[in-house]
């Protein structure tokens, strides 16, 4: 059966996503791994973690500054510490971090689960302020009233200030990343439909952007009209737009510019925005114009790499299997898998992208993963033309069902798009199939024996 996508409204006649099922069956997944590791507690600093443990959010403002961070001690309840008023939000409109008996109040949260707290600010602060040693001490006191206090605190991420308090208090920190993204690595079917609502977000500012195409836009244009489309939607974060044209496409240099798009440019671009929480990586290759035979047989090969991966996405499948089809580093202009990571390349989709499961040449081969039904994950292929300049970029996000595996990225990409408008010539329509340089589609301008000009000007595609 299809993924259903919904309305982002609430409704009383039709069964969508239901958050509260939401928040409580990711608390689950992360009490279970919790519970199959060697830790007494998890401690996150990192923003999709800490959503994911106590389904806060206070704006992708803060994304980056390491200030807020929660606990979960083992056998216990999450308790978060937020920035300034945030706290105070969450006591009055998160009640499911009142973790005391009754109904939830704003004290009963104060108390246990929704706590004014702040970290270093990313060494912000004076660092004899004492505030690592603050975060370190509310950390500890709620490990010892759960008496884990003697046992492995994993840590997702956090500044060397902190970690230096918490073994200060007597606190034994270890990784405890790979438990969360364990957690995360298989999706529910709610946090998979807000996945496929993001891909669908995704596809209507595809069909715009599909209709601005043309020669004078810049890429920063496209990449303001694809945000301004994912805003009014309802999207919580854009992310970034990699918006990459003309002789930009190889090397991919993964950062939009300003460059005016050009009659036979290639151009592709990366869409990645977030809705609830619920991120999207998702490329497609355009031409603008008219396309070349050698961005066309670009296209094709790109699409081809595509196509055989997903043929074998099914669970009991491993990443191996998968990058195995997809060509080595040295086949496409790198000396290595190093320096040609992420462009014959898969990861996992959820709360961030690049979660697990990973597919690369790198790793992969040496290190399968096996695929499991629930997992949602994007897989990304390129490929550079003959020409030199020009390349294919396609990506495509799949959700591993009981059978096989379900393509939430649904904008056309089976074929080469050509955008812009379409040009007449006195003798009909121009071939979209064409060189950029008009004298390379007659005889004449190509040097061949026997050519007249004026020859071929409105049929002659290139050879």
């Amino acid at each position: 059966m299809a993924i259903h996508t919904f309305g982002p409204n609430a409704v009383d006649w039709e069964q969508r996503v239901d958050l509260a099922r939401l928040r409580s069956e990711r608390l689950a997944r992360l009490r279970a791994q919790l519970d199959r590791s060697e830790l007494g507690a998890l401690l996150s600093f990192d923003f999709a973690n800490i959503r994911y443990m106590t389904s806060t959010h206070i704006g992708t403002w803060a994304m980056d500054k390491l200030i807020r961070f929660a606990v979960l001690p083992r056998g216990g309840e999450p308790v978060e510490w937020d920035f300034g008023s945030a706290a105070r939000h969450h006591q009055l409109y998160n009640p499911w971090l009142d973790h005391t008996p009754g109904p939830a109040t704003a004290e009963g949260a104060r108390q246990t689960g929704a706590r004014a707290g702040i970290s270093t600010l990313r060494g912000a602060f004076h660092p004899q302020a004492g505030i690592a040693e603050d975060v370190a001490r509310k950390v500890a006191t709620v490990l010892r009233e759960h008496e884990v206090a003697d046992a492995p605190l994993g840590v997702d991420v956090a500044e060397l200030p902190v970690l230096a308090a918490l073994r200060a208090e007597g606190i034994e920190v270890v990784d405890g990343q790979q438990v969360f993204l364990e957690a995360r690595r298989t999706k529910t079917a709610d946090e998979i439909s807000l996945l496929a609502q993001a891909c669908a977000m995704v596809d209507a500012a595809y069909t715009e952007l599909y209709e601005f195409l043309r020669p004078g836009v810049r890429e920063n244009e496209c990449v303001g009209l694809v945000s301004k489309v994912l805003y009014d939607l309802g999207s919580e974060y854009v992310e970034g737009v990699n918006a990459i044209s003309g002789e930009r496409c190889s090397p991919h240099p993964h950062v939009y510019s300003d460059r005016l798009i050009r009659p036979g440019d290639p151009a592709f671009f990366d869409i990645l925005h977030s809705h609830l929480g619920y991120r999207t990586c998702y490329y497609r290759t355009f031409a603008v114009g008219s396309a070349s035979r050698a961005q066309r047989d670009a296209y094709v090969r790109c699409r081809e790499y595509m196509d055989q991966a997903i043929a074998l996405v099914k669970p009991g499948a491993t990443t191996a299997d998968i990058v195995s089809l997809w060509p080595r580093a040295t086949e496409f202009g790198f000396p290595d898998e190093t320096a040609a990571f992420a462009l014959q390349y898969g990861h996992g989709v959820g709360l961030s992208i690049w979660e697990k499961p990973i597919f690369s040449r790198l790793v992969s081969l040496d290190y399968p993963e096996t695929l499991e039904e629930g997992m949602v994950f994007a897989l990304e292929t390129y490929w550079p033309a003959t020409d030199g300049w020009s390349a294919a970029r396609i990506e495509e996000e799949v959700v591993v069902t009981a059978s096989g595996c379900e393509v939430i990225t649904k904008f056309p990409a089976e074929e080469l798009l050509v955008a812009g408008r379409k040009y007449w010539t006195a003798g009909g329509a121009l071939n979209t199939l064409r060189e950029s340089q008009s004298q390379l589609n007659t005889p004449a301008g190509r040097g061949e024996a026997g050519g007249a000009a004026g020859n071929g000007a409105a049929s002659g595609g290139a050879r």
